[in-house]
């Protein structure tokens, strides 16, 4: 196997430097991305890489003019001609879906390259403020919203999603646990009067896990439902005390936990954007994370979230169905959202990606669902890579750096189609470059039975990441809480279990 990959790969070097003598300067139709292979059949060549021409989407949580690298991303692929300083540029869309569908550099709508749709798509989002609470129906939820309301909900596909930190990213994913909102309940009262007193005693007397989802439910339900009114005077008469004990003239400003005060930080951002909007407190009930540029998590159907700041890319079922219920102007569906959510607690996992067996430098980032998953390529200076075909029409994105692939140069915000047939590519960074070339690709899941990323199973149970280790996704164990006590945490972190984890390849691609 190692002497046909170094076959392999030799024929490839040799191809590229046989081009790279035919040619001595490198035209701009070979830029875009025509170079290709012969075909034996017909002797047409089959291109290795296509350009794309993506869409770009502003919304009023985009960030504004150059400062986005979406906007810096649509200058690149020449899908603009000049960035507007006051536009906020929100979403930049690759792939086959109605609503932005992507074309090749001759006009070609992708779909009709490829001969069908493809099952995902890829986003990069840049993100100035918060976006709304909101979640993703599952696919009977979505079959029977598209069918109610089409107007709102304008395809009949789920859309379970997977995040990739760029920056620094905050956001909020799924419900924190039960015994932290009754935390929060005792020590905010503004909060608890905007919760029925029903809702808040089946909160502090649930016990098992269906009590507990179901006093859940109950909360969110009632705070969702709260009359107007009276939730913008509590969410007034918090600020005002949150704003006081967060200033210098708080005798004690670290008496309360770390998480604490960073929630009560994320509320007062949050109602700066979006004044008189009661969802300013959900991280109240919500988890409140921060990721680091490579850190990835995966939201599955029905499970609630809202991102507030920073940049990362996104691939998705093919589907632009979205239920809100706060902190968005847009169509809110709160009875919808109320129904339809698994009240499951806790975070999601964090997955750091999974290196290759064939390259270390390629990290696979992938989900428990069959449509989509992710690889991302680092290529230092000095450096080549050869990355084999999957079979699959496949996306990518340059993210940093410049380089090339095939021949072709390649720099930051360029997109490209890479067909099913096409054979293996050549990354190659010359030496003087000062910084790598990172390369994002998005194809169809290729290894569903090894996912990095996993769906959380009810509530209470520890978050296992891509390295086998069990990480509490609560303060609780930290704080001597029930069901917090190191004691949960299992035989996770024990040798033989990590052992047992890397042999079976869980760590692997």
């Amino acid at each position: 196997t190692t002497q046909l990959q170094l076959d392999s790969r030799n024929d490839i070097v040799n191809h590229f430097n046989n081009s790279q003598q035919l040619s001595t300067t490198m035209t701009e139709e070979s830029t875009n991305g025509t170079n290709g292979h012969s075909n034996g059949n017909s002797g047409e060549p089959i291109p290795s890489l296509r350009a794309l021409i993506p869409s770009v989407k502003d919304y009023a949580w985009g960030i504004r003019g150059m400062d986005s690298r979406v906007a810096r991303y649509a200058l690149e692929s020449k899908l603009l001609t000049e960035v507007d300083p006051d536009t906020p540029y929100a979403e930049l869309w690759i792939g086959t879906h109605p609503k932005g569908p992507s074309t090749l550099d001759d006009g070609t709508l992708l779909q009709d390259a490829i001969g069908g749709e493809l099952p995902f798509l890829f986003k990069v989002l840049s993100a100035g403020k918060a976006l709304s609470i909101q979640a993703h129906p599952c696919k009977a939820g979505a079959e029977r919203l598209h069918v109610e309301n089409p107007e709102a909900y304008g395809d009949s596909n789920h859309k379970p999603e997977m995040a990739i930190a760029l920056t620094p990213f905050e956001g909020m994913c799924g419900f924190r646990r039960l015994e932290e909102i009754a935390v929060l309940l005792k020590k905010h009262p503004e909060f608890a009067a905007c919760i029925s007193e029903e809702a808040k005693l089946a909160v502090f007397l649930s016990k098992n896990e269906d009590s507990q989802k179901s006093a859940l439910q109950r909360l969110f339900s009632s705070f969702m439902s709260c009359p107007k009114e009276e939730s913008e005077m509590n969410l007034k008469l918090l600020l005002i005390r949150l704003q006081a004990e967060q200033s210098q003239l708080h005798p004690h400003p670290h008496d309360e936990p770390a998480w604490e005060r960073k929630c009560a930080r994320a509320i007062l951002r949050l109602a700066q954007q979006f004044p008189d909007d009661s969802g300013a407190m959900a991280p109240f009930f919500l988890n409140y994370m921060l990721m680091a540029p490579g850190e990835s998590f995966f939201m599955a159907a029905n499970e609630p979230h809202a991102y507030v700041a920073g940049e990362i890319i996104e691939c998705m079922a093919c589907s632009d169905n979205v239920v809100r219920a706060g902190l968005t102007p847009k169509f809110k569906d709160v009875d919808n959202l109320v129904d339809m959510l698994t009240y499951s607690m806790g975070g999601p996992s964090i997955d750091a990606g999974v290196p290759s067996m064939v390259d270390s430098r390629i990290l696979r980032y992938t989900p428990p669902v069959p449509e989509f998953e992710v690889l991302m390529l680092t290529v230092g200076p000095g450096e080549d890579l050869l990355l084999e075909g999957t079979g699959v029409p496949a996306i990518m994105i340059v993210l940093e750096g410049s380089g090339t692939i095939d021949g072709v140069l390649v720099r930051p915000g360029r997109s490209y189609f890479w067909p099913a047939d096409a054979p293996a590519l050549h990354f190659k960074v010359a030496e003087a470059k000062r910084g790598p070339l990172k390369v994002a690709v998005a194809h169809k899941n290729q290894h569903i039975d090894r996912p990095t990323s996993y769906k959380r199973e009810g509530a209470y149970t520890s978050t296992v990441g891509s390295r086998g280790i069990s990480v509490p996704s609560s303060p609780l164990p930290y704080m001597g809480l029930q069901h917090g006590s190191m004691q949960n945490l299992g035989p996770a972190l024990s040798p033989p279990n990590l052992q047992h984890k890397f042999e079976d390849g869980g760590g692997l691609v």
